[in-house]
């Protein structure tokens, strides 16, 4: 039978329509400065973690996990100083199912005014059995205990089943509903190791949703890790599939092994898919590219090209049927503005006629809060050192020297003095170099198979550490022959990694600079625990 389509002329009494639904808000919870900082050498002083939380504030992340308060003096410290600067975000710490640990992470956050702890157990059998030797049942009792514990300090409570991926279903039932009984806000589910497939883990949750009576109590969170390459597919997987309302992620999805999901990728994803998706986000888009070069200059760990959204080519268009399209209309093979990220706040900002107020100020757009005039005045003096030898001066400069300038006020450490080296075709390459450590001055000289290797022997031949070169990288800080090197050299010894980072338009004297760098940070005794979730 044909349909038949009847015209209306006039309606009468015509139903209100419902309002529109608010789409609800997913939310950014960032780890950078805890499990970021496990990636291999990427330590990071107090002043450092300072330097990011303020960056990912003004990113608008919604909470930052600023580390584990009982790994170390140096983690409390840091969490302290942070949950005492930060304003906008919810700060937090992690802490494994322990009072010990609980009563550390309430302690470092006590001036947050608003403030979460975290906490977590492993819940897979071969977690269970092999690394806590605990039973299910011990399992359960002491994750309601740390729950029932963390809530006398605040009312913002997370709970992580730490390799959740590879438990059983009825225990994590169990474990969930309980701990949401006793007051957990969030359920943090943890794809410990990378194993999870998308569909598999999106599922997974919905499945437990669904199962466990009180799920709609709390938030439900993904903390998904790359070993195969799906962290960011399994974080929207959980979102789409699992209903989880908050992803955990890190800026260029830094993390140990391969790595985390890449807070860059999701906010992307999910604003540019709000078709598919339809949830909001309180991110500050412009202030991806700032944060990503800040954590990348601070770590050592370099951007790959290639990566998603901060990587250098990510905007380039090199094939010429891609460049006629984008003069036509950028739409044909730009699904995101580059501006829209960031990249535009590469511009040039100072030259060597700017006065120290026009640095300062700079310096405060950037976040960056030195503490005397003394610091001031220093790294000002390095500025117009630089201003000298390099006629354009860009952010990423600043926080090189600002970097550099650290890591001089540091007392018992290394400081490059200066440096001479001779390099010609046929001959072998000869280095001499002078540091100083505590007021005693080194001098050295050495051959090597090119500059940078008679640099490295001549410092070892006065202090010889022992340690073995794991990694020697150089990147240009910013555009043109004239851009400073940033140069990224690991050290391991004893089973420590260290990554010691150094700039300078010469990338010898730079090479250098991250020797001493690494040297210094190897001569730390600071240990800390790095518990896995």
């Amino acid at each position: 039978m044909p349909c038949v389509y009847l015209r209306r002329t006039r309606q009468i009494n015509q139903p209100k329509l419902p309002e529109a639904t608010v789409a609800e808000k997913l939310i950014i919870f960032d780890t950078t400065l805890r499990d970021g900082e496990q990636s291999p050498g990427a330590s990071m002083t107090r002043d450092e973690k300072i330097r990011i939380a303020r960056q990912l504030e003004r990113l608008k992340v919604d909470v930052i996990e600023a580390g584990f308060a009982a790994a170390s003096p140096g983690d409390f410290e840091s969490i302290k100083a942070i949950a005492s600067v930060i304003k906008d975000s919810t700060i937090c710490s992690l802490s494994r199912a322990n009072e010990r640990d609980i009563a550390r992470a309430a302690e470092a956050l006590q001036a947050a005014q608003r403030k979460r702890i975290h906490t977590f157990i492993a819940t897979s059998p071969l977690h269970m059995e092999k690394k806590l030797r605990m039973s299910p049942d011990q399992v359960l009792v002491q994750a309601i205990q740390a729950v029932r514990y963390a809530r006398q300090f605040t009312e913002d409570v997370e709970f992580s089943p730490e390799d959740g991926s590879r438990s059983e279903m009825d225990f994590l039932c169990r474990v969930i509903e309980a701990v949401i009984r006793e007051g957990a806000t969030t359920i943090n589910f943890a794809d410990t190791v990378g194993y999870a497939v998308p569909e598999l883990y999106g599922n997974m949750i919905k499945t437990l949703r669904e199962r466990i009576p009180n799920s709609d109590k709390a938030v439900w969170s993904v903390h998904c890790h790359n070993d195969l390459g799906m962290a960011v597919a399994n974080s929207l997987a959980g979102v789409m599939i699992g209903g989880a309302r908050q992803v955990e992620c890190t800026i260029n999805g830094l993390g140990e092994r391969a790595g985390n999901t890449a807070l860059e990728e999701i906010v992307m994803a999910v604003r540019t898919r709000k078709d598919h998706f339809g949830l909001e986000l309180g991110i500050d888009t412009s202030q991806i590219v700032p944060a990503s070069k800040l954590v990348s200059q601070i770590t050592g760990f370099a951007v790959q090209p290639n990566k998603a959204v901060v990587g250098a080519n990510a905007f380039a268009h090199a094939s010429g049927i891609h460049q006629d399209g984008i003069l036509k209309a950028r739409d044909t093979y730009e699904i995101m503005r580059a501006e829209d990220v960031g990249w535009s706040a590469n511009k040039i900002v100072l030259g060597k006629l700017s006065g120290r107020n026009a640095f300062r100020q700079r310096l405060e757009e950037l976040g960056i809060t030195l503490g005397s005039e003394a610091d001031v005045n220093a790294a000002f003096s390095r500025f117009k050192e630089l201003a000298d030898r390099k006629a354009e001066i860009f952010d990423e400069d600043i926080l090189a020297l600002v970097s550099d300038g650290e890591q001089a006020n540091e007392v018992d450490a290394f400081h490059f003095v200066s440096l001479s080296q001779r390099s010609e075709t046929g001959e072998l390459p000869s280095a001499k170099i002078v540091f100083s450590r505590a007021g005693e001055e080194y001098i050295s000289e050495a051959t090597g198979n090119g500059p940078v290797d008679a640099i490295v022997n001549a410092i070892e031949a006065k202090v010889p550490s022992g340690a073995e070169l794991l990694l020697f990288s150089v990147n240009a800080i910013t555009t043109g022959t004239q851009s400073q090197g940033e140069v990224t050299m690991r050290l391991s010894k004893a089973g420590r990694i260290v990554n010691g980072t150094g700039a300078d338009p010469d990338i010898v004297v730079a090479s250098a600079k991250a020797y001493l760098s690494a040297l210094n940070k190897l001569q730390s005794k600071t240990e800390k625990l790095n518990p896995q979730i």
